[in-house]
């Protein structure tokens, strides 16, 4: 059907979106679908970016993350859901009559290069915003110089707990550092929450040796403590490893109920096929990014039963999950997204941007920030409509609310409870003012 569609016209694919649909559909901004599925930028989103920033007249957005690598699914999808985003808005005029242009960088996951790409975006470059931040190493390397230009970035990817709260008052009277990813700190919440839920008293955590790793491994430890679980043990990966053989060894000796694992697609496959190879059946779980198409293709077979935290899922619903699909499949021409929750992040960080310039009637960062923390009108989204995302103290858009457990059966991720499947047909609002699940 998705493969069919992609060369269908304009009122075709409207059509078929009401066939698919579920009440509450005509929320969705419609004129926002139609532009961009009619607009030739769809087809070739990088070209007409490269061919914006030669117009002098152009909003230069920075867009950065790890587009080769192991981190490359993220970084890629989260690439495809901000160009997607940034064509719809060329297709309707683009920013106060101007096109809007992405000026992109493959930062690699190297934090050295990403704290580098964010002083060339910002002072060679002039952008009045930037959107990215895959990796929480990078992240911590690059938002300093954001804040003191006092340009606003927009975390699509990151979890790391510490980048929205680095400047939040009282550390900084101002913070420039908005995010629409979840937490680890949420992940953990929720993570926790489904462990308890089914009878797991005892646990091991296997995080990679990086920021990322580090900042689960802490959340983990925090929000485990609170429901009563206890940790068998703890050990350590590196990237790139090729053999976790002797801490799975280790950590099956406290005889855990559950293996919690942080870290990316690469080593995650490793660490899956090595216990399977050890005969270890102990139920194997963690973060979002066990739906990285390198952890469940690396892993095979051994992904089976995986559980994790998700706040969007390569599946139908909602009028503006259906349209975002469609249009994703259009620009790429795949059927699966190797990082959905990445090119969602992306597409919904990116109108948010837009969303509060408009409101501002002003690309001037100062006048954006502002306008990010006192959105007057709801932003459709594809993870959510976004009603007051943002505040003052509050730059995180995405609160536990928005997040569902989700499971690998047969190579693909898919809901793992049936209420949370129900709840993918509603639109799922951020509960302004708690975040506690």
């Amino acid at each position: 059907m998705m493969k069919q569609l992609w060369r269908a016209d304009t009122q075709q694919v409207w059509n078929e979106l009401e066939r698919m649909d579920v009440p509450g559909h005509r929320r969705l901004c419609r004129r926002r679908v139609l532009a961009a599925l009619a607009s030739p930028l769809l087809g070739a989103a990088g070209r007409v970016s490269a061919q914006s920033q030669s117009d002098s007249r152009a909003v230069k957005i920075g867009l950065s993350g790890p587009f080769s690598g192991g981190s490359a699914p993220m970084g890629l999808s989260m690439r495809n859901g901000v160009r997607l985003a940034v064509s719809e808005l060329n297709a309707m005029g683009g920013m106060f009559g101007r096109p809007v242009a992405l000026i992109e960088r493959d930062d690699r996951a190297n934090p050295a290069l990403g704290s580098e790409i964010a002083q060339e975006l910002i002072g060679l470059e002039r952008v009045v915003a930037s959107i990215g931040i895959v990796n929480t190493g990078v992240g911590l390397s690059s938002i300093d110089h954001y804040q003191r230009a006092r340009i606003p970035i927009m975390v699509a990817v990151s979890t790391g707990t510490a980048l929205t709260r680095k400047f939040a008052p009282p550390m900084a009277d101002e913070n420039f550092i908005f995010r629409v990813s979840p937490t680890s700190d949420m992940e953990a919440q929720v993570l926790s929450s489904e462990l308890l839920r089914r009878g797991v008293r005892d646990v091991a955590i296997l995080a990679d040796a990086t920021p990322y790793g580090e900042s689960g491994k802490q959340d983990l430890e925090k929000w485990l403590a609170v429901r009563g679980i206890r940790i068998t043990g703890i050990e350590r990966f590196a990237i790139g490893t090729t053999d976790t053989r002797p801490q799975l060894t280790r950590l099956r000796a406290g005889k855990p109920q559950a293996l919690l694992v942080w870290g990316i697609g690469p080593e995650m496959a490793q660490i899956a096929r090595d216990r399977v190879a050890l005969g270890w059946s102990v139920l194997f779980c963690g973060g979002w990014t066990f739906s990285m198409s390198n952890f469940l293709e690396g892993a095979g077979a051994a992904a089976e039963g995986t559980l994790m935290t998700q706040t969007f899922i390569q599946e139908g619903g909602l009028s503006n999950r259906n349209a975002f699909l469609l249009a994703y499949a259009r620009l790429t021409n795949e059927e699966r997204i190797a990082s959905p929750m990445a090119a969602a992040q992306g597409y919904d960080g990116m109108h948010l941007l837009a969303a509060a310039m408009r409101q501002a009637g002003s690309t001037e960062g100062g006048a954006v920030r502002r306008a990010l923390e006192d959105l007057r009108s709801p932003v459709p989204g594809v993870i959510t409509e976004y009603i007051k995302p943002f505040s003052k103290y509050d730059h995180d858009a995405v609160s536990v609310r928005q997040m569902v457990v989700a499971v690998v059966n047969s190579g693909r991720v898919t809901y793992a409870n049936t209420g949370d499947a129900r709840r993918g047909l509603l639109a799922r609002n951020k509960d302004v003012g708690s975040k506690n699940f």
